[in-house]
């Protein structure tokens, strides 16, 4: 019975150090920027997909622009990763002639518009209304996807911000736009076997990346990577999960066979039986 004991708590013991040590990888959220990248986010934003201006995770964004003006931004979001996207419009505080429909959009590297799992990506403002704020949460980012699929992938994802429906004697009246992008890791769960050969970002098909000539430095994304680098795709805490499966697996045959072995030859056997 000592014996069984001793693997009762052995088992009981590595469970709940792989629960504790899985927990803690899953719960593990991407670093955020110092206060000091977060003073110096971006002030301005592009025009365009081309133009786009690059922010890090956490890093705030504001621009000028007039109504009517499509707003860009693009960051980096690496496989396991869910990204959630907040923007804030401040309207012109001078007479306006109606209501405005404002919408947050984002794309990944391919261009291809990705759904939000929930948020307010379209939203009114009422004719008197001082400010508007709309959010997306995207699905988890994957390490790959078949060539069908519209799952999203690592590398780039552009932040577009317009308003799509107003009168049009309001275009043109300025507003400010505040946006930040946060990103949690979501754990093995959500793994898959499999990697991209490179992140989807600009440049990635090229052999040697360039920056535009007549873009400004940091102006685009083509450099801008997460923090640490870009995961291979190919390690999950779920490979610690079945390891620690297997493992328990093994302790409890070993228990069960203690169990019910018994403790040798019966007393009312003859010996000479």
């Amino acid at each position: 019975m000592r014996t069984v004991r001793t693997l009762l708590t052995a088992v009981l013991a590595g469970a709940g150090l792989f629960a504790m040590t899985g927990t803690a990888l899953a719960d593990t959220a991407t670093p955020s920027p110092s206060a000091s990248a977060d003073a110096a986010g971006p002030t301005e934003a592009g025009t365009s997909f081309r133009t786009a201006t690059a922010i890090k995770p956490d890093q705030p964004a504001t621009a000028g622009a007039s109504t009517g003006d499509y707003l860009y931004w693009v960051l980096p979001v690496d496989a396991g990763q869910r990204a959630t996207v907040r923007a804030k419009v401040t309207l012109p505080e001078s007479a306006r002639h109606g209501a405005a429909t404002w919408q947050l959009d984002v794309y990944d590297g391919l261009r291809r518009r990705q759904a939000c799992m929930y948020g307010a990506q379209t939203k009114a403002a009422a004719k008197d209304a001082g400010s508007v704020e709309l959010s997306c949460t995207l699905r988890t980012v994957r390490s790959w996807a078949e060539p069908w699929a519209n799952d999203p992938l690592p590398g780039s994802y552009y932040i577009r911000l317009t308003v799509v429906d107003l009168p049009q004697e309001d275009l043109g009246l300025p507003v400010r736009a505040e946006v930040r992008a946060s990103t949690a890791d979501t754990g093995g769960a959500h793994a898959v076997d499999g990697a991209l050969a490179a992140p989807l970002v600009p440049g990635a098909s090229t052999a040697t990346p360039r920056a535009d000539a007549s873009t400004p430095p940091g102006k685009t994304a083509a450099a801008h990577e997460p923090d640490g680098g870009w995961s291979s795709g190919r390690w999950s805490d779920r490979w610690l999960w079945t390891a620690a499966g297997g493992i328990l697996a093994a302790l409890a045959g070993i228990a069960g066979y203690q169990l019910t072995r018994g403790s040798g030859r019966p007393s009312r056997v003859p010996p000479g039986a």
